[in-house]
């Protein structure tokens, strides 16, 4: 899937190549022939997805830049002070001075530390078990936005690896593991939370049955799923599956949905992610089932196993990772440095003046 391009993007690209590569290019040549430059990473910017609510913090001009680990510990801090002082102190109408790149819109950065904190590993994955081990809403943040000039290409062949999709195995294999999570994880559980009457855990797992039937259609589509926040819109811009499902998540989000009619819908979602499955020979065809009145209709935990049954033996132990455990450890240390007052800052949380009160 393509992501459109925002107007902050188009900017930054302009004073990527009006103003900052100029300096740079002067004063720090051997460098710049080993930097990949562009507006990629974290951000809805890099989706095309920045609006007015998403400006409230870390919104602006913005250039990313990524270098050997020696360069940047070498070289980094000066090629930032020699940026702040020789750029203006506004680009098109943008402040320079109160960005969250040290005033100066650019960010230098090691090109393995930014690998590690997204894929996990500081090269193209090469292995089944590298590339189940990549949170897929990672793989996004390697390869959106633009990369604009890149002399060594290093980091555009690792996008391209990456924009080529998963082998089949691999991608069988996160396939069969969604199956079970959506069905023994998601309707499963909501079934028997509703003839328990236990609303708040049937709520919990209704919210998890409809992001992992989102995230099948995703990967039935040969395309990678971004993050939870932009799920739903990229969703349905899917060319196959996205119509028919699109229809049954509004009615089962919307506030007249019964939960009777609930299960009967992800029951449907289940029966449509299914024949998408049999068409593309992921599952060969089978038999129609009837569902439990007590377990439900587990129908994707049939298909979980006949996947499973095609795939090698040295794979099957290998459980895709989902969670951004990357992102995490770096986030934890990239807090945990910063000043409470100036994490609170960027959290938009302003001081009352009143102590011991909310």
């Amino acid at each position: 899937m393509k992501f459109k391009s925002s107007q902050i993007l188009e900017i930054s690209r302009d004073f990527f190549f009006d103003a900052v590569m100029p300096i740079l290019t002067a004063h720090f040549p051997s460098e710049m022939q080993v930097a990949a430059c562009g507006f990629f990473g974290y951000g809805s910017e890099c989706l095309g997805m920045d609006d007015e609510l998403s400006r409230d913090h870390h919104f602006g001009l913005r250039v990313n830049m990524l270098l050997p680990n020696e360069v940047v510990s070498v070289k980094g801090d000066e090629m930032l002070e020699t940026l702040s002082q020789q750029l203006p102190n506004t680009y098109r109408g943008f402040s320079l001075r109160s960005g969250h790149e040290k005033g100066a819109g650019v960010s230098p950065e090691s090109l393995d530390g930014f690998l590690s904190r997204t894929i996990g590993i500081t090269h193209a994955p090469k292995t089944p078990a590298e590339w189940l081990n990549i949170p897929e809403e990672d793989i996004i943040h390697v390869i959106n936005g633009e990369v604009w000039r890149d002399p060594s290409g290093k980091f555009s062949a690792i996008r391209d690896v990456l924009n080529g999709y998963y082998p089949d195995e691999v991608w069988k294999r996160r396939i069969a593991h969604w199956c079970r999570y959506f069905s023994g994880m998601g309707l499963y559980p909501m079934k028997r939370a509703v003839l328990r009457e236990n609303w708040v855990y049937a709520t919990t797992a209704l919210g998890r049955t409809m992001k992992w039937a989102m995230e099948l259609a995703f990967m039935l589509n040969r395309t990678y799923f971004p993050y939870d926040k932009w799920l739903y819109s990229f969703f349905k811009q899917l060319p196959e599956l996205a119509e028919p499902m699109n229809a049954l998540i509004e009615e089962a989000a919307s506030n007249g949905c019964s939960w009777k009619r609930r299960i009967e819908i992800f029951e449907e979602v289940s029966r449509l992610l299914d024949a998408r499955m049999v068409e593309l020979e992921l599952v060969p065809p089978h038999a129609h089932f009837r569902g439990s009145p007590t377990s439900g209709y587990r129908l994707l935990e049939h298909d979980y196993a006949a996947i499973l049954h095609s795939l090698p033996k040295d794979i099957l132990s290998i459980v895709p990772l989902w969670d951004q455990i990357y992102l995490e450890s770096f986030h934890s240390n990239y807090v945990a440095d910063l000043a409470l007052d100036e994490w609170d800052a960027v959290l938009n949380l302003t001081p009352t003046g009143e102590e011991g009160k909310q």
